[in-house]
Parts: structure tokens; C-alpha cells; sequence
């Protein structure tokens, strides 16, 4: 027979001794991590740590502050410097155009070198003055905005190298895919720069001519006498005649018959410029008194005498029909033969 099992005995329970495991033995999460740098009381890194309780912002606090006020201080300083040199530019486009010494200017003939224009001087130099003053202060813009970015981007931290070279890279492609606009602005600045010619001036840029009705950095605008409007592009203006600039001469050709009195004739024609340019319609155009030059040409069909009057620029068409009427009707009251074939112009066919 198999014995009956013995009951079992309970032990008495025996407390173990309390052992400290690691911090490493449990989650992360699970164990406050607060910086060293939290019991400073004052510092940015204890401020952050009791705004944000994160490790990170405080840990990263005095960085973050000093990097904010670099920034900070860096777009104050652009902001500033540009003000200032938009504010400097300014003033001097409006000194160019209201200054003291620019009304002086404006009312000396001499130095004005139009021989006492009537101020169309003025709104050119101003025109100018401003087209100059709106490119510096976009240039003044782009340098200012690039240098501070620059800076910001350099607090940061960032690698600039790569992004400068990567730049260069760039401005060449740009510059060579658009080297005919490149060389049109800088054609409109020399030209605007050294007052090649202005708005109501009239020029001959070569297959186009006519009055200036506006200059650009880009391109210049012409109206022909026929009333077209052209727009030519600086950098294809390789010369340039201003028919405006200084003062304007009218050119009057007179043809005569051979028979006709050469003395006499020269006389009878500067008499009546004389008499014609005193008269009120024409004398605030003129200048200089008419001079009488003599015989331009001998041909075939009779003789030509010239006559020129200096005149204000961009009168001298109009003195120039003024003449000529009053030339011609002294010529018909005085009985002066003319050819009957003009200069330059195609014999009538005879009618059988």
C-alpha cells in the first residue's frame, strides 16, 4: 500500500531587503530627465525649462536667445540702412531738380547751353534724375536684402559655401541667356548718365527718328513726323544725332534763276528774314539774327542761296516755313525769277 502525502508546512515569510535598481532598467519616458542647467535660477535655461518643460528648448535656451537677438538686430540694421540711403537718394534726385543751384542753372543761358531756352531743360533733368534715383534704390534694395539674408542664414548656422556657388552658377547661366537685356540696361544708364538726349527731344537713332516720348532703362520711344511710334531698344542704338541738344539751326534754301541778281536777291531775302523773325509769332524762337551764307549751289536748273537762323531746339521747323513763306512772297513782289525746275525735284512731263 502507498502512504497518504504529508500536508504541507507553511514558512514564515522571510521580508527581502529593498535593492535600487539603475535608471537605465526603466523607460526613458518613464524618468523625469531635467537639464543641470534648470537649477540655475535666473537663467534663460531655468525660464525655459518652467515655460516649455522641455529638455530641448532649455538645454538650447542661451542659443536661442542670442541667435533671436542677432537676428533681430541684423533686419533693424537693414531696414535702417535702407531707409537711410533711399531717403539720401531722394534727396538728391529732388536737389537735382528744386536745388538753388539747379534754378540758376536753369536760368543762365549760358550755362544751361541751350541759348536761352524756354525751361524744357527742367523736366528733362528731372525725367533723368528719376529714372536714376528708381535704379539706385532698387540696387540699393537688392544689395541690402542679399547682405542680410547672408547674415541670417550664417547665424544660423548654414553652410554658405554651396549656396554662394551654387549662385554664381546661376548668375552666369542668367547672364548669358540674357546678355542683350543686360547690355540694354547698361546702355540706358550710360545714356541717362551722360544726357545723351531727353524726353521732347528730337533724335535720329538710325532707321528710326522723331521725337522722344519716353527713355527708358530698356528701350526709348520715338514718334515720327508721320505720327508712328517706335520703340528701339538702347543696346541696338550705336549712334545717336540730337537735333535738340544746345540750340537748332534753321536751313533755308533759296533756288533763283541764272538771270536772277545774286547781290540783290541775297540782300531782298535777309531783309525779309529780318523783318519776319522780329515779328511776335517767331522772335521768342530766335536766337541770333539771320545770316545770310550766299550761293550753296550752281546746277543745271539755277542757283541756290542759304540762309540760316540758330533758333530754340525744336523751333527751327517752324522758323524754317515762317522764312520760307515770307522769302517767297518778297521774291513775288519784287519780281526775282525763279528756276522752273526746283532742286532735287523731277521735271513735269509735257502734255502734247
Amino acid at each position: 500500500m502507498t502512504p497518504a502525502p504529508l500536508p504541507p508546512v507553511p514558512l514564515p515569510a522571510v521580508p527581502l531587503p529593498a535593492v535600487p535598481l539603475p535608471a537605465a532598467a526603466f523607460p526613458a519616458a518613464a524618468v523625469p530627465d531635467q537639464p543641470t542647467c534648470a537649477a540655475d535660477a535666473g537663467s534663460w535655461c531655468a525660464e525655459f525649462y518652467k515655460v516649455t518643460n522641455s529638455d530641448f528648448l532649455a538645454r538650447s535656451a542661451d542659443t536661442i536667445v542670442s541667435t533671436t537677438f542677432n537676428v533681430a538686430l541684423i533686419v533693424v540694421l537693414c531696414v535702417v540702412a535702407r531707409y537711410m540711403l533711399h531717403r539720401a537718394i531722394n534727396r538728391i534726385v529732388e536737389g537735382a531738380t528744386n536745388s538753388r543751384i539747379s534754378r540758376l542753372v536753369g536760368r543762365a543761358p549760358r550755362l544751361r547751353g541751350n541759348g536761352g531756352g524756354n525751361g524744357a531743360t527742367t523736366p528733362r533733368r528731372a525725367q533723368r534724375a528719376r529714372t536714376i534715383g528708381s535704379v539706385l534704390r532698387s540696387i540699393s534694395s537688392v544689395v541690402i536684402l542679399t547682405v542680410g539674408a547672408i547674415m541670417v542664414l550664417a547665424e544660423f548656422g548654414v553652410a554658405l559655401a554651396p549656396i554662394l556657388a551654387s549662385a554664381g552658377i546661376v548668375g552666369v547661366a542668367v547672364g548669358f541667356g540674357a546678355q542683350n537685356l543686360v547690355r540694354d540696361f547698361l546702355s540706358g544708364m550710360f545714356m541717362l548718365m551722360e544726357d545723351q538726349y531727353g524726353v521732347g527731344d528730337i533724335i535720329d537713332a538710325g532707321e528710326a527718328s522723331g521725337v522722344v516720348e519716353a527713355v527708358g532703362l530698356r528701350i526709348t520711344t520715338l514718334r515720327d513726323h508721320q505720327g508712328t511710334v517706335w520703340y528701339v531698344r538702347n543696346g541696338e542704338i550705336l549712334r545717336v544725332g540730337n537735333k535738340s541738344q544746345g540750340y537748332a539751326v534753321a536751313v533755308i534754301d533759296l533756288p533763283l534763276a541764272h538771270a536772277a541778281d545774286i547781290p540783290s536777291a541775297s540782300a531782298l531775302a535777309e531783309r525779309a528774314a529780318t523783318e519776319r523773325v522780329a515779328e511776335k509769332d517767331v522772335t521768342d524762337s530766335v536766337l541770333e539774327p539771320p545770316e545770310m551764307l550766299g550761293v550753296e549751289r550752281v546746277g543745271p536748273e539755277g542757283v541756290t542761296l542759304r540762309l540760316t537762323v540758330k533758333v530754340k531746339p525744336g523751333e527751327q521747323f517752324a522758323v524754317q516755313r515762317a522764312l520760307n513763306a515770307a522769302i517767297a512772297d518778297a521774291f513775288e513782289d519784287a519780281g526775282v525769277p525763279r528756276p522752273s525746275v526746283f532742286p532735287g525735284a523731277e521735271p513735269r512731263p509735257s502734255i502734247p
